[in-house]
């Protein structure tokens, strides 16, 4: 299960910089939006990948189960989410502004010349 989250997180984070890389602001918003994607699962990893583990455990039954899942990751993610959310919003309203003004969505605002 780890190898599959790893090679998942690889793909997302390596889609999402070659988006970043294209010289078109829908790519870009995207590939921030896959990159975004990739480091929330990156983060929700680091808190251990055990399943069956409760999120808390009383005193009197910490000596009998195993150790609570850290919940500090997933209150990084699900903060980063909403951050997330906010920051494509912004950036599609900046592009089609852009778009609106330049006639193009070519980051330079200009269609390249073959």
């Amino acid at each position: 299960m780890a190898l599959l989250l790893s090679l998942g997180i690889g793909i997302l984070v390596g889609c999402g910089l070659w988006l970043l890389l294209r010289a078109r602001t829908f790519d870009i918003v995207l590939g921030l939006a896959l990159l975004g994607y990739g480091v929330n699962l990156f983060i929700f990893a680091m808190g251990r990948l055990q399943p069956g583990t409760p999120p808390f455990v009383d005193k009197a039954l910490a000596a009998t189960l195993a150790p609570p899942a850290d919940p500090l990751p997933q209150a990084l993610v699900l903060t980063a989410i909403v951050i997330g959310f906010a920051m494509t919003a912004l950036l599609l309203a900046i592009a089609l502004r852009a778009h609106a003004e330049t006639g193009s969505d070519h980051v330079d605002g200009e269609e390249p010349h073959d």
